[in-house]
C-alpha cells in the first residue's frame, strides 16, 4: 500500500500567492530540490504556515509518502499524538518490515493500546520510528511536514529527533514551521536532521502589506490608512489582514489622529495578559498608548505617579520592551499599543487625552491631544490646530499638517474664519505633498459636496485633477465644471488653463497647445496679482520650450526665475529650478545639473514633499547615468521607484528611468520587465509623451540585450510618436544614436544614415554637442558597413576623445567598445581591454557581458603582446587572461572580483571558460601551467 497524505487544503486557505517571501521560497526550494530539510520560523501570524503549505504542495508529487503532522497547544500533553498523526496510516505498510519488540512498542504507542512508554521501550521505540521511516524511504523519497512544532508532544518530539539524527543519506526530507519570538530557535532543530536550513521570516514591507491586501480584496483602502496598518501590524500579515477586514467592515473610519480600530480576534490575541494588571497599571499603560513619543518623564507630568513601578510590571509581563533605547516607553510590539486604546471607553480615552494636552511639550502634540479630549465645535481648539498644521508644514511633516488641518476644520464652527471648507482644502493640497493622493482626492470630494463658493469648489477641482497624475483622460469631465465655477475670474480661470496646458501636452500630445495654454494662464495669473500660479504657469512654458527645441526657452525660463519668487515655487518639481535642471543637462552642462538637482532634493526632503522628491531623485539618477556613474545611478533609480510606486506617484516615469539604469547597470532583464510594465501603464492612462518615453527604454534594453530587430521596432515607434508630437530637440529622448546602430546591425545602413542626417542638423541648431558625438559613432559603423574601415577608426577615436571630454562616461565606454570591435575585424586582431576597463569604471555591467563575449568570439592575440607570466596563456580573452593573472597572484574568487569591479559568479564563470579553454581542472593547474612555460 502506497500511502500519499498530500495536503488538500480547502481553497479558501490555499495561498495562490505567497507575498514578500521571494527570497525565503527560493532558499527553501533550493534547499529542498537538493534533498535537504527546511525549517521554518518567526512569530505568531508572520506566514508560517501559508508558506509551508505553498512549499509542500510544490514538493508532496516528487514524493512517494507524504506524512504530515499539525499540533496545537490543547493536545500538546497527549503522548505520541504527533507521532500517530505522521505515521498511523503508514503502519500497516512497514509493520512486517519492524522486528518484533519494536514492532510491539511503535503499536502499542501509536493505537494507545499497552502502556508503552518512553521511560520502559525508549529503545525499542526510538529504533521502531528510524526503522519505520527508513522502510518507507526504501520504496521512495518520503516528505515530512509538521507545522506548530513548539506544540509538539515531548515524547514525539524526543522520537523524531532521535530518527532525523540518524537518516544520514536516506532519502527522508522534513519542512517543519515552529513559532519563535526571536531567534531562539536552534532548541527545534534537534527534531530535525543534521543539516537542516533555518529559515526565518521576517515582517513584511509596507510595500508587501499594501499588495497582501489587495490581493485579499481590501482594495478601497487610501495610502495613509495602508501605512498605518502597516505601523500597527509591525509587518506581521496576519495582524494586517485582520486589521485590514475590521476597517472593511466598519461603517466608520477612525478619526484623524486616532489609532485604528483593532477586532476583538486581535484584542484577545494580544491582550490575554492584562488580566494579571491591576486597574492602575492599564491607566498608566493607556495614557502610553494615547501618546505620540510616551517617555516616562511624560507620563509623571501626565499624572501617572508610580510610572516606573507600573511599567516595569507591565514589562514582565511582555507588554513593554525591556531593552533599553533611551528614555521611551516602547509597546513589545505597535498592536499592543493600538489594541489598548481600542479596549477603552471613549471617556478614558477623552480622559488620558486632556492629560496630554498639557503634558505633552510639544506644541503639535498639544494641540493633537486636545482635540481628541474635545468634542463638537470649539473655535479655540480650531485655532490651536490650525497654527499646529503650519508649524507640522513649515517642519516639512506635511502628513501630520493634513490630520492636523483635518481636526482643525472638524472642530470650526460653520462661520469660522478660515472656515472649514477653507480648512479642508489646505489639507488636502498637504496630503497631496505628502504623497497620500487618495486622501487628497477623498477630502476634494467631500468639499464639493458640502459647498457652493466658487473658489472653493475651482480649488477642489484642481485638487482632483492633480490627483489624476498623468492619467488625465480619467478627470476629462471635471474641466468644464471647473470652468462653469470659475466664471470670469481671472484668478481661477489661470489655475484651470494651467492644468489644461498639462491636459494638453499628456492627452493630446499637442506642444504647441499646451505652450499656449501655459502662456494663457501665466497672463491671467499677472492680471489677478497671483504670483504663484504665474510661477508656475511659466516654468511650464519653458519645460515645453525646452522639449520642442523653441528658441524661446531660454528668456522664459529667465523670466520665471525673476523676482519676486514664491519659496513654494522655487523647489517644486514643476517650478524653474528644476526646468533649469532640464535645461543645464539636455545642454551637456553635467556638473551644474547635478548641483542643481541635488540642492533641489535636499530641500524637498526638508520640506516632506514627496511628488518632488520623486522627480528630484529621478533628476539626480539621470545625471549620475549620463555621467557614466551606473551603480549609483541604478540605487538611486530603485529608490525613486519604491517611493514612486510607495505614494502612487510617478510610476511611469520611474519604471523609465528605472529600466534604462538597469540596462546600463543591472539586469537586463528586468530593465526588459519594467520597459514593457512602463508602456503598457502610458498606454493604459493615454499618456502620449511617456508612451514615446517608455518605448525609447525598451529599444535601448533590447539593444543591450543583443535583440536589434526588436529595438529597431520598439525605436521606430519612438521616431513616429515624436515626430506627430512635434518633438525636435533629440536631446530629450537621445534614442537617435541607438535607432541608428540598430539599424546597422540588421543591414539597414541607408535608412541610419537618413536619421543620422535629420537629427544631426537638429542638434547642431540647439548646440547639442553630446548627442551629435553619439551620431558620430553611429555613422562610424554604418561607415564600416560599407568598407570604409580607415574612416571609421578615424571618427570613433574623435568621438571617444569629445565624450570624455564632455564627462559622458559610459558613452565614451560604448565608443571604445565600438573602436575595438572595428579593430579586431584586422588581420593583426586588438584587445578589448581599454572598453573592458571604461565599463569596470562605470560599473556598466551588462555592458562588461557583452565585452567578455566579443572577446571570447575574437582572434587570440599574438604571443608577443602578451605579458611573461601568461605566455602559457595564448587564446584567452582579455577579460580571462585578467583573472588568470590574479589567480597565480593567489587571489580568492571575492579578490579577484572586488580587483575587476564584476561580480563573483562572473569570476567563476570565466574560470569555468579558462579551464575549457586550456584543458585543465583546477586554479592549481593555471599556475602550473604558467610555471611550467616561464621554466622553458
Amino acid at each position: 500500500m502506497t500511502v500519499r497524505r498530500d495536503f488538500k487544503e480547502p481553497a479558501r486557505c490555499r495561498p495562490d500567492l505567497v507575498i514578500g517571501r521571494e527570497e525565503q521560497v527560493a532558499q527553501a526550494r533550493e534547499q529542498l530540490g537538493r534533498g535537504g530539510s527546511v525549517l521554518l520560523h518567526g512569530p505568531a501570524g508572520i506566514g508560517k504556515s501559508t508558506l509551508l503549505r505553498a512549499l509542500a504542495a510544490q514538493y508532496a508529487d516528487a514524493a512517494r509518502t507524504v506524512l504530515r503532522c499539525s499540533a496545537t497547544e490543547s493536545e500538546s500533553h497527549l503522548p505520541f499524538l504527533a507521532l500517530a498523526d505522521l505515521l498511523g496510516l503508514a503502519l500497516d505498510e512497514v509493520s512486517d518490515q519492524l522486528p518484533a519488540a519494536q514492532r510491539t512498542a511503535l503499536e502499542s504507542a501509536l493505537t494507545g493500546r499497552g502502556e508503552s512508554t518512553l521511560q520502559r521501550d525508549g529503545l525499542a521505540l526510538r529504533l521502531a520510528v528510524l526503522s519505520a521511516l527508513r522502510a518507507l524511504a526504501a520504496a521512495g523519497p518520503v516528505l515530512i511536514v509538521a507545522d506548530d512544532l513548539q506544540w509538539l508532544d515531548p515524547a514525539s518530539a524526543e522520537l523524531l529527533g532521535f530518527a532525523a539524527r540518524r537518516l544520514g543519506d536516506t532519502p527522508v526530507r522534513m519542512l517543519c514551521a515552529v513559532r519563535t519570538e526571536g531567534q531562539e530557535y536552534d532548541r527545534h532543530l534537534r527534531a530535525s536532521p543534521p543539516d537542516t536550513l533555518a529559515v526565518r521570516l521576517n515582517p513584511l514591507s509596507r510595500t508587501q502589506v499594501s499588495d497582501l491586501l489587495d490581493h485579499r480584496g481590501y482594495t478601497g483602502l487610501s495610502r495613509s490608512t495602508v501605512r498605518e496598518i502597516h505601523r500597527t501590524s509591525g509587518g506581521n500579515p496576519l495582524f494586517a489582514l485582520e486589521l485590514g477586514r475590521a476597517l472593511a467592515e466598519s461603517p466608520a473610519r477612525p478619526r484623524p489622529g486616532e489609532p485604528l480600530p483593532v477586532p476583538t480576534s486581535l484584542r484577545a490575541l494580544v491582550l490575554s495578559r492584562l488580566e494579571n494588571l491591576s486597574d492602575e497599571v492599564r491607566h498608566t499603560l493607556l495614557v502610553a498608548s494615547a501618546g505620540a513619543r510616551p517617555t516616562l518623564a511624560l507620563l509623571h507630568a501626565a499624572g501617572r505617579e508610580n510610572a516606573e513601578a507600573e511599567t516595569a510590571q507591565a514589562a514582565t509581563l511582555g507588554l513593554l520592551a525591556t531593552e533599553s533605547e533611551g528614555p521611551a516607553v516602547r509597546f513589545a510590539h505597535p498592536l499592543i499599543s493600538a489594541a489598548l486604546y481600542a479596549e477603552a471607553a471613549a471617556q478614558e480615552r477623552r480622559a488620558a487625552h486632556v492629560a496630554l494636552s498639557t503634558a505633552a511639550s510639544d506644541p503639535i502634540e498639544r494641540a493633537r491631544h486636545l482635540a481628541l479630549a474635545t468634542t463638537g465645535t470649539d473655535p479655540e481648539v480650531a485655532a490651536r490646530l490650525a497654527e499646529a498644521a503650519t508649524l507640522a508644514r513649515d517642519r516639512g511633516a506635511p502628513s501630520v499638517a493634513a490630520s492636523l488641518g483635518l481636526l482643525a476644520a472638524r472642530h470650526t464652527p460653520a462661520d469660522g474664519e478660515p472656515t472649514p471648507e477653507v480648512l479642508r482644502l489646505q489639507a488636502a493640497e498637504d496630503a497631496i505633498t505628502a504623497g497620500d493622493l487618495d486622501l487628497a482626492r477623498d477630502i476634494a470630494r467631500e468639499v464639493l459636496s458640502r459647498t457652493t463658493v466658487p473658489e472653493d469648489r475651482v480649488r477642489a477641482w484642481i485638487i482632483v485633477i492633480d490627483t489624476a497624475g498623468h492619467a488625465m483622460t480619467e478627470v476629462d469631465s471635471v474641466f468644464p465644471q471647473a470652468l462653469a465655477d470659475a466664471g470670469d475670474d481671472p484668478k481661477l480661470l489661470a489655475l484651470i488653463h494651467y492644468q489644461l496646458a498639462w491636459r494638453g501636452l499628456l492627452v493630446e500630445g499637442d506642444f504647441d497647445e499646451a505652450r499656449r495654454a501655459a502662456a494663457y494662464s501665466a497672463e491671467l495669473a499677472e492680471r489677478a496679482g497671483d504670483r504663484y500660479t504665474e510661477l508656475m504657469a511659466l516654468s511650464f512654458q519653458a519645460q515645453i520650450e525646452t522639449l520642442m527645441g523653441h528658441t524661446n526657452a531660454p528668456a522664459t525660463i529667465r523670466r520665471a526665475l525673476t523676482e519676486p519668487q514664491d519659496p513654494r515655487v522655487a523647489c517644486h518639481h514643476n517650478g524653474a529650478g528644476y526646468s533649469r535642471f532640464r535645461w543645464l543637462i539636455m545642454s551637456d552642462q553635467l556638473a551644474e545639473a547635478r548641483a542643481t538637482v541635488t540642492a533641489l532634493l535636499r530641500e524637498v526632503r526638508r520640506r516632506g514633499s514627496v511628488e518632488s522628491e520623486v522627480h528630484f531623485l529621478r533628476g539626480v539618477a539621470e545625471t549620475e547615468l549620463r555621467s557614466g556613474h551606473c551603480g549609483r545611478a541604478l540605487d538611486l533609480a530603485r529608490e525613486g521607484l519604491r517611493l514612486a510606486r510607495d505614494s502612487g506617484i510617478g510610476e511611469v516615469a520611474s519604471a523609465v528611468l528605472t529600466s534604462i539604469a538597469e540596462a546600463s547597470g543591472g539586469e537586463v532583464d528586468r530593465a526588459l520587465a519594467l520597459a514593457r510594465e512602463a508602456v503598457e501603464h502610458a498606454e493604459e492612462g493615454g499618456d502620449q509623451v511617456y508612451i514615446s518615453r517608455a518605448l525609447a527604454a525598451l529599444g535601448y534594453a533590447q539593444l543591450v540585450a543583443g535583440d536589434a530587430p526588436e529595438a529597431v521596432r520598439s525605436l521606430r515607434r519612438v521616431r513616429e510618436l515624436e515626430q506627430a508630437l512635434g518633438i525636435t530637440d533629440p536631446a530629450r529622448g537621445r534614442w537617435h544614436g541607438d535607432l541608428a546602430e540598430a539599424l546597422v546591425r540588421i543591414g539597414e545602413p541607408a535608412e541610419a544614415q537618413d536619421l543620422i542626417d535629420v537629427t544631426r542638423e537638429q542638434a547642431m541648431r540647439l548646440g547639442r554637442e553630446s548627442v551629435l558625438a553619439v551620431l558620430d559613432r553611429a555613422e562610424a559603423l554604418v561607415r564600416a558597413s560599407r568598407g570604409e574601415h580607415d574612416a571609421a577608426v578615424a571618427q570613433l577615436t574623435s568621438v571617444q576623445d569629445r565624450l570624455a571630454k564632455l564627462g559622458y562616461g559610459l558613452e565614451e565606454a560604448r565608443t571604445a567598445f565600438v573602436l575595438a570591435s572595428l579593430r579586431t575585424r584586422r588581420p593583426t586582431g586588438t584587445s578589448y581591454d581599454e572598453a573592458a576597463r571604461l565599463f569596470r569604471r562605470c560599473r556598466a555591467l551588462p555592458w562588461l557581458r557583452q565585452v567578455d563575449a566579443a572577446a571570447d568570439a575574437s582572434p587570440p592575440e599574438p604571443v608577443a603582446q602578451q605579458p611573461v607570466a601568461l605566455d602559457g596563456l595564448e587564446g584567452l580573452a582579455s577579460m580571462e587572461r585578467q583573472v588568470a593573472a590574479l589567480v597565480m597572484e593567489g587571489a580568492t574568487n571575492r579578490e579577484i572580483a572586488g580587483r575587476l569591479f564584476i561580480s563573483v559568479k562572473t569570476v567563476e564563470a570565466t574560470l569555468t571558460r579558462v579551464y575549457r579553454k586550456l584543458g585543465i581542472r583546477s586554479r592549481v593547474d593555471i599556475v602550473r601551467l604558467a610555471a611550467g612555460r616561464r621554466a622553458k
